[in-house]
């Protein structure tokens, strides 16, 4: 009788621990990814201190319409508009603002180059930009220096 409660009480305690041995599964492994679209239908409410209920979480085509584009990586390049126009905004460029940098936006940006100190180059680093993108919200009648 003894021998026979013995084996029960290890049969149990062997029962007990044999799930103890099975691995887990992690967190990620039980959570399932959301998809696109089930996150744009979420609509969580909460209720605001007795009021209505209002909502919590816009959904989220709507919350990445309200949020501004993150600025690029590294220094701002300008683009060759804004280049034109900050030229001709500082009474060195006298072409049509079309975008592209031709011999007449090369000779106007080396000429701003020269009176403002900087390398000649014809080229728009960070450095000339730092000053030439001053002109370029500026009126080109606002007195800005003629060469």
């Amino acid at each position: 009788m003894k021998n026979l409660g013995f084996i029960i009480l290890v049969l149990g305690v062997m029962v007990n621990f044999a799930g103890c041995g099975k691995k887990q599964p992690s967190l990620e492994e039980m959570q399932e990814p959301l998809s696109m679209e089930a996150l744009s239908t979420l609509n969580t409410e909460a209720k605001v201190s007795g009021e209505a209920k209002a909502p919590a979480m816009q959904p989220a085509a709507q919350a990445a319409a309200t949020l501004e584009p993150l600025p690029p990586a590294g220094p701002y390049k300008p683009t060759a508009m804004e280049i034109q126009t900050a030229l001709k905004n500082a009474n060195y460029y006298t072409g049509a603002i079309d975008g592209k940098i031709g011999p007449m936006t090369k000779k106007a940006i080396e000429e701003f180059q020269k009176a403002n100190g900087l390398k000649a180059d014809g080229k728009i680093g960070p450095k000339t930009w730092a000053v030439l993108g001053t002109y370029l919200n500026v009126p080109s009648s606002s007195g800005a220096k003629k060469r």
